[in-house]
């Protein structure tokens, strides 16, 4: 993590322990999806290997929540917004719980840091907000007060 202490791997497994047990969702696909949600974009696997491995709605939950690296800086985070705002339930469940989980680490960041982090937050919880399915209004209400507590302290 950026802390540069906790490993790689507690981040995604925090995330699908948050789908499971703060939000309360126990669906195996999504706590798949959860746990590999920055597979793509931060390691070697690809779509292909996650497919292979966890079935096509898992990979295509994970490719929604990748990056497309190809991309400029600026093209690249509002394709990804744009995905957001169209991606399937169980894809802004999982992206509720990351966010989630950021800014429960942010709040041992800088405080400059930790602005940023918001901000990003924001950004994203707008775009998840666009059809936002049942499944999702519980996750999102309690990443909200989340937000708001990290944004007060």
């Amino acid at each position: 993590r950026k802390d540069g202490q906790t490993p790689y791997a507690a981040h995604p497994f925090r995330v699908r322990l948050i789908v499971r047990h703060v939000f309360g969702i126990d669906d195996p696909d999504l706590l798949a999806a959860a746990l590999l949600h920055d597979t793509i974009e931060d390691t070697t696997t690809d779509f292909d290997d996650v497919e292979e491995r966890f079935g096509a709605r898992v990979a295509r939950w994970v490719a929604a929540l990748t990056k497309d690296t190809r991309l400029p800086d600026a093209d690249r985070e509002a394709a990804y917004m744009g995905t957001l705002a169209r991606s399937d339930p169980a894809v802004k469940v999982a992206k509720l719980a990351d966010i989630f989980d950021n800014l429960t680490d942010s709040r041992h960041l800088s405080p400059a840091a930790r602005s940023r982090s918001i901000e990003r937050a924001r950004n994203y919880l707008a775009a998840l907000e666009t059809d936002l399915p049942e499944i999702a209004m519980r996750p999102m209400a309690l990443v909200r007060q989340l937000l708001e507590e990290v944004a007060e302290s």
